[in-house]
C-alpha cells in the first residue's frame, strides 16, 4: 500500500524562497496539507527540492501540486542511498495548471531525493508549489546496494 513518506524526521532543502520569506512562502508549506500555503521559489534557471528520509524507502508516485503559471515543464527525479552520489531516476513533464499531478516512479529504493525544476513557465523562473508528496513504502533497514536504484531515460 502507498503512503506519504514524507514524516517528520525528513529534512527538507529548496533551492530558494520569494524575497528570502520563508515565514510564508517556505518549504514547510510543501508538506503542511493546508491549500492555503505554499512554497513560492525566487527567480532563477531552475528550482529544486531535496528530501533526506530517516530510512529507506520504496518510492513509486510523485505527486505534486503547482500554481498555474509558475509551474514547471520539464522536471528530474533524483536519488540516491547514503553518500552516494545522486542518479537520474526518471524526467517527468507536468502540466501548466492548479490539479494535483501524479507521476509514476520507476523501482527506486532511496534515502535522499532530489527533484530539480526546469524550463519554468514563469519568465522569471519562479515556482509555486502548494502540494508535494512522494508515495510508497517505507524500505528495508538492510544495507544499500547500488543495484537498488533503477535509471530509466
Amino acid at each position: 500500500m502507498n503512503h506519504s513518506l514524507v514524516c517528520a524526521e525528513t529534512v527538507s532543502r529548496v533551492s530558494s524562497v520569494l524575497n528570502r520569506n520563508t515565514r510564508q512562502f517556505g518549504k514547510k508549506h510543501l508538506f503542511d496539507q493546508n491549500e492555503e500555503t505554499c512554497w513560492n521559489s525566487d527567480q532563477g534557471p531552475s528550482q529544486w527540492v531535496t528530501l533526506e528520509f530517516p530510512q529507506l524507502i520504496h518510492v513509486s508516485q510523485l505527486q505534486i501540486q503547482f500554481q498555474g503559471g509558475f509551474s514547471s515543464r520539464r522536471g528530474c527525479l533524483e536519488g540516491s542511498q547514503g553518500s552516494q552520489a545522486l542518479r537520474k531516476i526518471v524526467d517527468f513533464y507536468p502540466e501548466d495548471n492548479n490539479s494535483l499531478q501524479t507521476f509514476p516512479i520507476p523501482v527506486a529504493e532511496v534515502d535522499r531525493l532530489k527533484v530539480t525544476f526546469e524550463d519554468a513557465t514563469d519568465f522569471f523562473g519562479r515556482v509555486v508549489i502548494y502540494h508535494l508528496r512522494v508515495l510508497g513504502e517505507k524500505g528495508t533497514t538492510g544495507t544499500p546496494t547500488e543495484a537498488s536504484i533503477t535509471e530509466q531515460s
